[in-house]
């Protein structure tokens, strides 16, 4: 593999119903579980994400010691192949320890000495920047829910293979925030506008559609998942075009069609407007039943977040995989800093009433000159640089 090749992001190199935003977010801290587990069969290792309770959501301390192990094997000359999986039967991964992060910020704000709302970004996409780079084969099975974080461990990488089980989404709108871990570059370059639709409406990819969408690079039944683990932990030469061939072979002769095909005329012209308002209009004048649909989803994010997630979207596009995570965890911090993103996690985790009050309450009332700001460098020399 050229040097060219090599340090483009892993997903990108050579080759082509449940409520659960309210068990995303809670850690097992002080557990004496371990919460990575490593098997380890020769040159390769297998990785379980541990906290089937939790829906495996990830947590500071998961990275923290995913981070190291992951960064040894990226150098060692003995490892080439990485699995990572989640423990249980429901999820890969749910997402992040949110609710720990803005405790942590309000405590901060009171003039306790905590940091982990800074720390949990800042780690956890210097762990996805990684993961992006890894020189080594590195497969994720996305067998159940994967949302935010879980999309930052394994979206980013580079083989990612989907079940009919698979629950993908990126709902972070609803919630006061905004698609990260990555999400300005892998959303940003899914063709025909699609990665602008997930990021503005959250739309929950089922099964096969994280395949047809392109954030899944393979579709496998879940009852076969064992045996493809068994499988590439015994492969004798492992390279990229030797994994997928491993992989492929345990593809169903059938792959359930897209859901979204139907579709994807309307999201292409409609998704690819310059402005979130432009969107809405466009949908309006689409007229049809999906699209009053969507403009009635669009209606219930916040205002802050669609206009942040809309040039967010737009500029990652344009952007190189380490700046992406310079940006995003400026708007981390932002979001932090303003008052959507506490809405959210009251209204979505907290209370569970689900009607956020968010501030401003409309677009016409988000400021351009706030949008901005969100985007600026931080003070203090405080930005992440990769």
């Amino acid at each position: 593999m050229g040097s060219s090749v090599r340090n483009l992001p892993a997903l990108f190199r050579g080759l082509g119903g449940k409520r659960v935003y309210e068990k995303m977010s809670f850690s097992l801290s002080g557990s004496t579980k371990s919460e990575i587990l490593v098997d380890c069969h020769g040159s390769k290792k297998v990785v379980t994400l541990n906290r089937p309770k939790a829906l495996n959501a990830l947590n500071l301390n998961m990275v923290r010691e995913f981070y190291p192990k992951l960064q040894e094997w990226n150098s060692s000359s003995d490892v080439d192949l990485v699995i990572l999986k989640g423990s249980g039967d429901k999820a890969f991964c749910a997402g992040g320890d949110v609710l720990a992060v803005v405790r942590s910020f309000k405590d901060a704000e009171s003039g306790k000495d905590c940091t982990m709302h800074k720390d949990f970004f800042r780690e956890e996409y210097i762990l996805n920047h990684l993961i992006g780079t890894f020189n080594k084969q590195y497969v994720c099975l996305i067998d159940g829910i994967v949302m935010g974080g879980g999309c930052g461990l394994s979206v980013n990488g580079r083989f990612r293979v989907a079940t009919e089980k698979t629950m993908l989404a990126m709902p972070e709108t609803a919630l006061g925030l905004f698609p990260d871990v990555g999400g300005s570059y892998f959303l940003s370059r899914l063709k025909g506008n699609l990665g602008m639709y997930l990021a503005l409406s959250g739309y929950r990819l089922l099964g096969a559609d994280a395949f047809h969408a392109g954030l899944a690079t393979h579709f496998v039944e879940s009852s076969a998942l064992a045996k493809l683990e068994n499988e590439l932990v015994n492969m004798k030469d492992v390279n990229e075009n030797a994994v997928d061939e491993v992989i492929r072979s345990f593809e169903p002769k059938k792959i359930p069609d897209f859901s979204l095909s139907k579709n994807l005329a309307q999201i292409r012209d409609s998704f690819g407007a310059k402005s979130v308002e432009e969107i809405l209009l466009s949908l309006e004048k689409d007229g049809s039943d999906w699209a009053k649909k969507q403009a009635a989803t669009l209606g219930k994010m916040s205002p802050t977040s669609l206009k942040v997630t809309h040039r967010q979207i737009t500029e990652g596009s344009k952007m190189n995989y380490a700046k992406i995570f310079t940006m995003e965890y400026r708007l981390t911090q932002r979001f932090l800093a303003d008052k959507d993103f506490h809405e959210g996690c009251r209204a979505i985790l907290i209370d569970k009433d689900r009607k956020p009050k968010w501030n401003p309450a409309t677009l016409s009332e988000v400021k351009e000159s706030t949008i901005d700001h969100y985007f600026s460098p931080l003070p203090n020399n405080a930005d992440l640089k990769l």
